[in-house]
């Protein structure tokens, strides 16, 4: 088999096109690649940027069950992306009007980090 060394892209079931499109384009800043609507889906499909190589891709499903947060269940359990500084960065998304967990050290690593939430109630953790 041939080496998995990178993620090409993490799809996020959403349940409101306006919602999802403000917290991840205008909030968070990733670039719209592709917008497109799937008639024999009723869904749309919209592809972010992450970097050159990853892509965020947004399923806009407004039939499917909530997300089960508690207790969790198998699967994706949150989403992580790494940034320079947390403090600065939960400034930002503060400054946005998204509200963030007290940040706190990874017993593990000894780095920054904390959650904040798609509207969804998806977890989406940022880590130094």
């Amino acid at each position: 088999m041939r080496k998995m060394n990178t993620i090409h892209h993490i799809a996020i079931i959403c349940s409101d096109k306006d919602a999802a499109l403000h917290f991840y384009h205008d909030l968070l800043g990733f670039p719209i690649i592709r917008s497109n609507y799937r008639e024999e889906r009723q869904d749309w499909k919209i592809d972010l940027a992450l970097n050159d190589s990853t892509e965020l891709e947004l399923f806009i499903m407004s039939d499917r069950p909530a997300r089960v947060t508690n207790p969790e269940a198998y699967g994706l359990r949150h989403l992580a992306f790494k940034v320079d500084s947390v403090a600065d960065t939960v400034a930002e998304l503060e400054a946005k009007g998204i509200s963030c967990e007290p940040v706190r050290l990874d017993a593990y690593t000894n780095k920054k980090m904390t959650f904040f939430s798609d509207p969804d109630g998806l977890p989406i953790e940022i880590h130094e």
